[in-house]
Order: C-alpha cells, then structure tokens, then sequence
C-alpha cells in the first residue's frame, strides 16, 4: 500500500473513493493526464474524427480497476462508459464527444447525453469538447455566457468552475426527478500553426 500511495496515489484514491464526490475528483485527476496526452499529441491525431479521438482518450484513461468503453448500450450508443470495477454503490459515468463546432452543436451533445443515455442512477455526466479552432479560451467563455443565458435542458443557475482548465459545470433538472451534475471539458487540439485567422463561433 506504501509503494502504491508513492507510485501511483491517483489509481488509490480510485480505488479506495469512499462516495461519488471522492470518486470523480480521482477520476478528474486521471481525465486532466489523458486530455494533456491528446493535446501535446494533437499533430499526430489531426486525422482522426470525434471516434478516434474518443478511442484515444478512452485508452489512456483505461487503468486497472477502471473499465472505459466506447459505443455501449445505454439507450442508444454512447460514446464513452466509465465504470469502476467491483465498486459497490456502483460508480458508472457516460461521456459524449463532439468536435466543437459552435454552442448549439454542445447544447445537441448536452441533449444526447442528458436525455437519450441518462437513467438518472448514472453519476456526474461527462462532455468532451475537441475544439480545433483557436482561441479556445474565447470559445469556451462564448460557450458559458450562452448556456447561462439560455439555461439549456433545464439548467439549474449558471455554470460554475471546475479545475481542469477551459472547463466547467452544470447542473441540469432530469427527467429523473433530480438535479444531475454535468462536467464540460475541453481540449485543445489546434495544430498550432501561425496564423491570423480565428474561427470564431
């Protein structure tokens, strides 16, 4: 347990997450790593579309202890499945992806996510946003305002901070009865290149 605790805190904490809010900042530890993999990879991965992409990132949070699907059955196919193993209350978190292409694209993925796959015994929501534009932090900033104006799928008050940089939280009144936590991460995969041209959405 020593040596474990030394080499690998992230896995253990994990592993021994007492609730779901111990649990969720373990895994954002691991989800901060993988999203900063993709992103000082992004030349190499400029090929790939919104599956790779998620293939990608799928396997760099796959660890022991953690099982991370793509395209599994939850009404319908949802991009990404995180499930602890042998965890009991069962700890299972659903991400959607979508290469960021303006606020009402994310609002679709919100959509899917929140009212197509959710039960509602699920954990917090996960959405990945690849942005391939610059100015992500413009973006996503646009992305906020609008979500806060509009209040999408029920939203619940205005977004609210979240470690991981460029990203954020909601929280959204379910058909469940309950209020479901949503967490918006984006990564940064622009190429880089000098440019004077900003897509801006």
């Amino acid at each position: 347990m020593e040596a474990l605790q030394r080499k690998a805190p992230e896995y253990l904490a994990l592993l021994t997450a007492r609730n779901d809010e111990e649990f969720d900042a373990a895994l954002d530890v691991l989800l901060a790593q993988a999203i900063a993999g993709l992103e000082a990879n992004s030349r190499n991965f400029a090929g790939l579309g919104e599956v790779g992409l998620t293939g990608v990132l799928a396997m760099a949070l796959s660890i022991p202890g953690l099982t991370v699907t793509q395209e599994a059955n939850s009404n319908g196919h949802v991009d990404m499945t995180i499930v602890a193993d042998h965890s009991y209350p069962m700890r299972k978190r659903l991400g959607e992806a979508k290469i960021y292409d303006g606020p009402q694209k994310h609002f679709d993925g919100l959509e899917q996510l929140l009212v197509r796959y959710t039960t509602g015994r699920e954990g917090r929501g996960l959405l990945i946003a690849y942005f391939l534009s610059q100015n992500i932090a413009g973006l996503v900033d646009r992305l906020r305002e609008r979500m806060d104006e509009e209040l999408p799928l029920q939203q619940q008050g205005a977004t609210i901070d979240h470690p991981i940089r460029w990203s954020f939280l909601s929280k959204h009144l379910h058909s469940c009865g309950e209020a479901l936590a949503v967490e918006h991460v984006a990564c940064n995969l622009h190429p880089g290149r000098n440019s004077n041209n900003s897509t801006q959405i």
